[in-house]
């Protein structure tokens, strides 16, 4: 048992090492690039800069929040059919569960739409 479990412990530790040696080799090679890259400070380096032109005023501006709401809108339908179609292609496997439970799934996702509908997410304009 007790060769078992020294084996077991030499795999962690062979993960251990092999993972500082990676931390190791990054924290070298980011030390020598800070030794031999030029450090001059250049001013116009943290401007602006768009199409050549120079920029005028202050280059923050607010966004609204209904781009944002639209695009989570998108990656939650999105995943729907990341998890509708491997259920689709088993359908015969899953039986009248897994018709349910995607049924349950969907009704969910219908009902979350229906929010984002009532609430004006889907409005463009």
């Amino acid at each position: 048992m007790l060769a078992a479990e020294s084996e077991f412990l030499r795999s962690y530790l062979t993960a251990a090492l092999m993972g500082a040696a990676g931390f190791g080799l990054v924290a070298l090679l980011l030390g020598i690039s800070r030794l031999i890259r030029p450090a001059r400070d250049v001013g116009d380096k943290y401007v602006t800069y768009e199409s050549g032109v120079n920029p005028v005023g202050w280059a923050w501006s607010q966004s609204q929040i209904r781009y944002y709401l639209f695009a989570l809108m998108f990656v939650i339908f999105d995943v729907e059919a990341v998890f509708i179609f491997p259920w689709a292609t088993r359908l015969e496997v899953y039986g009248v569960f897994g018709l349910i439970e995607m049924g349950v799934f969907v009704g969910v996702l219908l009902l979350g739409l229906l929010y984002a509908w009532r609430k004006g997410v889907l409005r463009w304009v």
